[in-house]
């Protein structure tokens, strides 16, 4: 599922709906955590209208401007699910985002159903990420019924209404707002209801603010030329002859019939994994737009699968389920199905019972035109939130985000190119809504531009955009985390020989696959879970053990009949930096049934040692 919901049309709906505005009490800040960074509370109602009673405690963090003020930022996280200012931290990051921010005063407060601003808490959806559509659908019902008659004040609506309660609380006339994927639709959600009170908006990541297609045709439409873009670079050229046709041929392949198999446990033996083209695609595919060893892996991982080698595509797969595997503290599935599912548009109007859904549903579908898909088939519509909600208890129709029109202020919107999730169509057509709109792509970025792009363009053009210049509309290309996989052999035997012949040359060039692979991995693990996980198996057995920006191996097994055993560290240049794609050295012992044996120094361009008590030296 992709973490971000659509928005509600308002045109549609009486004014005499509308709820009234609630007067905000200031809020009582006191000092919390390290540094200047203060906390307090904003109550408001759970329902505007005032017809059912109860209120919600908003959690409030506020980071004081560091210099000439200039104004306040709100940061407005993703999901929806996610708790502002849990994801922000400002008193761990605050640093950074005043140097991002010059002059601003910062705010992140976490939404409601969110962190410490009353979270809901869905036990078996949060648990079960990687459900079937049946019992994903099971589960989002279950969810509803655990959140009760509640659920139905939790749209972006109110989410947009929260903002301004805290406005107010501030006793602040205009704010502004950056917001990054679900955190954007939010941000322009506000800016069509309260557009008064904006001073400027930046956008990073942007989701389509007339609301996501039911189905995600768009996305689906899209997604090559976002895939496309990961190997713009030639990167992938000694991973796959062509990565978008081999990701449409496997994931239209395991619709019709998925994949199973064995992949290795961390702790020993094995466990069975099922991947179906829904789970590929929704799964490590599009991830591979924010995690940087993904993306690194995917690529040779895809080929190996249509050549008969599965394993390391269905360990991808896992791992990217264990990524997903979140504590409702750091994004509240109950909270995201209760706003996508609210939120719509679907087939059927909100106060559609439930058992007339399905029929709504399937006319729909079929009624989709030719190449609404893309290259998928139909199935691929698994990825769009109808499917998900079809269970979701009707409700009566609620007021809509307003109508605007758009404030004519500075907003400024980043988009990655190779980003699946919100691809950069979306972010030129917000882009375009706005009077003082500008668009900056990033080459080489997926999604959430700002922590991605690695060149540091996007950072600074947004320090010029704040300074009143004019930011750039394209980036150079930013460069990979770390380098992409080449192709897996099949065995030791089958791998190109490197710097000499015979089995010590072909064990060499397994070595170094299995090398860059096992740096993918470390990515995997470092930068695209919640918390990185102390080891993780490799994908023919033994262990890779995580330590920051160092990682050792046990027995770690990329090729069939080759194992690896070692320690290497990130290598830095004299002023403690880093350059990337990143760089680990080290040393290795090599062993295996099937390898020649020996140890090998770990270069920053080269493999050197000994192997069957000869000396052999070959390119990392």
């Amino acid at each position: 599922m992709a973490l971000r919901g659509p928005l509600i049309a308002a045109a549609a709906l009486a004014a005499a709906m509308l709820a009234p505005r609630e007067a905000a009490a200031a809020i009582r800040f006191a000092p919390c955590g390290k540094g200047a960074v203060e906390c307090g509370t904003v109550n408001v109602p759970l329902d505007r209208s005032g017809a059912t009673p109860g209120t919600i405690s908003l959690y409030v963090e506020r980071l004081p401007a560091g210099g000439t003020p200039r104004g306040t930022l709100f940061l407005i996280a993703g999901g929806p699910g996610q708790g502002s200012a849990r994801t922000f931290d400002l008193a761990s990051e605050g640093a950074s985002f005043r140097d991002q921010f010059p002059g601003y005063t910062l705010v992140a407060f976490d939404d409601r159903g969110t962190g410490r601003s009353g979270l809901l808490r869905c036990p078996e959806f949060q648990n079960d990420p990687a459900a079937s559509p049946a019992r994903m659908q099971a589960l989002v019902a279950t969810c509803a019924n655990e959140i009760g008659a509640t659920r139905t004040f939790y749209s972006t609506r109110d989410h947009a209404d929260d903002i301004d309660a805290v406005r107010q609380a501030l006793g602040l006339d205009k704010i502004a707002l950056w917001g990054t994927s679900y955190g954007t639709q939010l941000s322009v959600a506000y800016a069509y209801t309260y557009p008064q009170h904006v001073e400027r908006l930046l956008l990073d990541s942007v989701a389509d603010p007339a609301g996501r297609d039911p189905f995600s045709t768009d996305d689906l439409r899209e997604m090559p030329k976002g895939l496309a873009a990961l190997c713009n670079s030639g990167s992938c050229k000694k991973a796959t002859p062509n990565f978008v046709r081999e990701v449409v041929a496997i994931a239209n392949r395991l619709a019709a019939r998925p994949l199973q198999g064995r992949v290795p446990r961390v702790g020993g033996g094995s466990r069975v994994v099922r991947a179906s083209g829904l789970d590929l695609l929704s799964g490590a595919v599009i991830d591979s737009d924010l995690n940087p060893g993904l993306a690194a892996e995917l690529p040779a991982a895809v080929h190996a699968a249509l050549a008969g080698q599965p394993r390391t595509l269905l360990r991808l797969v896992e791992l990217d389920r264990e990524s997903s595997l979140l504590a409702p503290e750091d994004l509240s599935f109950g909270l995201f199905a209760a706003t996508v599912c609210d939120d719509g548009p679907f087939p059927w109007a909100p106060t559609t019972p439930v058992a007339q859904r399905k029929a709504l549903y399937d006319s729909a579908l079929a009624a989709l035109p030719a190449g609404a898909t893309g290259p998928f088939g139909k199935w691929a519509v698994g990825i769009g939130p109808a499917e998900m909600c079809l269970l979701w208890p009707a409700a009566p129709a609620r007021p809509g985000i307003g109508s605007g029109p758009l404030p004519n202020v500075p907003v400024l919107v980043l988009a990655g190119d190779r980003d699946l999730r919100t691809p950069a169509a979306h972010a030129a057509d917000v882009a375009a809504r706005f009077p003082q709109g500008h668009l900056l792509i990033a080459p080489g970025v997926g999604h959430s531009v700002l922590g991605a792009d690695l060149s540091s363009c996007a950072q600074k053009a947004v320090k010029t955009w704040l300074a009143g210049g004019v930011p750039p509309s394209r980036c150079q290309r930013s460069p990979l985390l770390v380098q992409q996989v080449a192709r897996f052999p099949a065995s030791v035997a089958a791998a190109a020989p490197a710097g000499v012949g015979g089995l010590r040359g072909r064990t060499l060039g397994a070595v170094a696959t299995s090398l860059r692979e096992a740096t993918a991995t470390w990515a995997t693990g470092f930068e695209g879970f919640e918390s990185a996980p102390s080891a993780l198996a490799g994908p023919y057995g033994g262990r890779l053990r995580i330590a920051g920006v160092s990682f050792s191996l046990a027995g770690y097994s990329a090729v069939p009949g080759l194992r690896v055993s070692g320690a290497l560290h990130l290598v830095r240049n004299s002023s403690g930096g880093v350059t990337f794609p990143l760089k680990f050295i080290g040393s290795v012992s090599v062993a295996g049934a099937k390898a020649a044996h020996g140890r090998l120094s770990v270069g920053r361009t080269a493999l050197s040692g000994r192997l069957s008590g000869r000396k052999v030296r070959g390119p990392t």
